[in-house]
């Protein structure tokens, strides 16, 4: 697919231990629907998030039968190494030694398991973080800037949101005339100095509205947009709302900001709802919330406002400001009671 990120034919392997941590991110702009080998059918934007995020350490024998070990918190998990091996020999051509040995991986997330919080995007970009710690060993290829971009094109052919995640602040995926040197095979670090810095301190509070497994998985989902009647329509909104949101971020238009976000989750999961099957991933709990969100801004004024993944929980977006104090008491009196135990895991953007 690209001459760029092919492996070189000469190194030299032994036995090593890396390893290397990766956050998860929520997007804003919206990425659902894709085509074979990764590729988004619109672009995307998200903010990288801080606390929330992968450890994992990789164990390399060198010279030994390919095979692939895996714990997660200190659980073996047998289905998720046959994923990591049919991952490793799917990227073969772009790291040549990778099948030339033995891999136990042992990997942690630092917030919960289906807490609506993308813990494949992290989980693959830790992976691709500590393969191209490898590769910079076996091939001493020294290029930060590379191996970075590197990194997001083989965290992509894991998991697309994942290709996000290796950067921080606001991050675009997908080819798009609005992001100078934007791709569909990598993500690229959106201009900070184009932010707003009203932008640039935001919380990111995710309510666990539902901590079990979701009905339809999004690789699922994202398929089922092959048949939607209105996937091209949502394709082609994706690219208009990525004007829209350029305009917005520089001009620091919170209203439009608002608006804009709200309306791309609301988007998501109105897609879910025209496909053939339908599918709802969204919960009582999260209608109540987005309902008492509406009723607490229009009666306060304040930026509090929310975004959704392609599960049931709700992201909770404010700014760090003066009025923090009337959001959180709001969200813990209001909004926590809805949640299915009482549980909200509390993060920050990262710039």
């Amino acid at each position: 697919m690209t001459q760029e990120f092919l492996g070189k034919s000469q190194f030299q392997i032994s036995n090593q231990l890396v390893s290397a941590s990766c956050p998860s991110n929520i997007a804003l702009i919206k990425y659902w629907g894709k085509y074979e080998n990764q590729i988004p059918a619109n672009p995307s934007i998200s903010y990288t998030l801080n606390h929330c995020r992968t450890n994992t350490m990789m164990e390399f024998f060198a010279g030994e039968e390919f095979s692939v070990q895996t714990f997660l918190s200190g659980n073996e998990e047998q289905k998720f190494a046959e994923k990591i091996e049919k991952y490793f020999k799917n990227i073969e051509q772009y790291l040549p030694w990778i099948l030339k040995g033995k891999y136990i991986i042992r990997t942690e997330n630092t917030f919960p398991h289906s807490s609506g919080i993308a813990s494949s995007a992290s989980g693959f970009g830790a992976i691709a973080k500590c393969l191209m710690n490898l590769d910079e060993i076996f091939t001493n290829n020294p290029d930060e800037n590379f191996k970075t971009k590197k990194e997001s094109f083989l965290a992509r052919l894991g998991s697309g949101s994942a290709c996000r995640s290796l950067y921080e602040g606001l991050v675009v995926w997908g080819k798009t005339e609005d992001v100078e040197g934007s791709s569909d095979l990598f993500a690229v670090p959106y201009n900070n100095d184009e932010i707003h810095p009203i932008f640039k301190n935001f919380n990111d509070w995710v309510l666990l509205i539902h901590e079990g497994q979701k009905s339809v998985s999004s690789t699922v989902g994202h398929g089922l947009m092959n048949t939607n009647p209105y996937a091209e329509r949502r394709f082609q909104e994706a690219h208009e709302n990525f004007t829209k949101l350029k305009m917005i971020l520089s001009s620091g238009d919170m209203e439009g900001f608002i608006k804009l976000v709200e309306h791309e989750a609301l988007t998501l999961h109105a897609m879910m709802m025209m496909s053939d099957p339908a599918f709802i991933l969204m919960k009582t709990g999260t209608l109540e919330v987005i309902n008492k969100i509406w009723d607490f801004r229009r009666i306060t004024g304040l930026s509090l406002f929310f975004t959704l993944d392609a599960g049931a929980n709700v992201h909770l977006l404010f700014p760090n400001d003066i009025d923090n104090d009337r959001i959180t008491d709001f969200i813990n009196t209001e909004l926590i009671p809805l949640t299915q135990n009482g549980r909200v895991v509390k993060d920050v953007m990262r710039f």
